[in-house]
């Protein structure tokens, strides 16, 4: 497989997201062609975690979770995790701290992506991470999930925000 296929499972994890009326996203972390952990993002509207928006429960950090419960023996600068929206600032650290070599994401998330972060100006402990950053496969399928987020008006998870307002742009 490849990252267009990986990608493609990741999708699938979001459309199963968008059903159940969450933000699209899907993750999963691969170590030598073997899915190790997945994740989709949760807690993002009302109806669905019944309380408060949860702003930790980000598809990559449940992901990074079942990756710790795995086997400790994998070695993470081996794996690559695959998201279809670039990793938030937060998610960004994780993945950093984590040690994993190799991030590929779909969608680039213009508000709160932290990909583009310049790690020689963050403080020593991320600084000297070593990290593969591969962006924009399978870009608009991914695309096409987070406006049809932003389209149904029974979402309010930021909803006129930058990002929704960017992504309704999008041709």
């Amino acid at each position: 497989m490849d990252h267009s296929d990986y990608m493609g499972k990741a999708l699938d994890l979001a459309r199963t997201a968008l059903k159940d009326g969450e933000f699209p996203v899907g993750c999963l972390l691969v170590h030598r062609n073997q899915i190790i952990a997945s994740g989709v993002r949760a807690g993002t509207t009302r109806s669905v975690s019944n309380g408060p928006v949860n702003e930790i429960d980000h598809a990559e950090m449940v992901a990074l979770r079942q990756f710790y419960q795995a086997d400790g023996s994998i070695n993470p600068t081996e794996t690559t995790i695959y998201c279809t929206m670039e990793p938030c600032l937060m998610c960004y650290a994780a993945i950093l701290l984590s040690g994993i070599g190799t991030i590929v994401y779909a969608y680039e998330d213009v508000m709160g992506g932290g990909t583009q972060s310049d790690l020689k100006k963050l403080a020593p402990l991320y600084r000297k991470q070593q990290i593969t950053i591969i962006p924009h496969i399978r870009r608009n399928e991914s695309l096409a999930l987070f406006k049809a987020f932003f389209r149904d008006g029974k979402n309010d998870y930021w909803q006129g925000s930058d990002l929704a307002q960017y992504t309704l742009a999008q041709k």
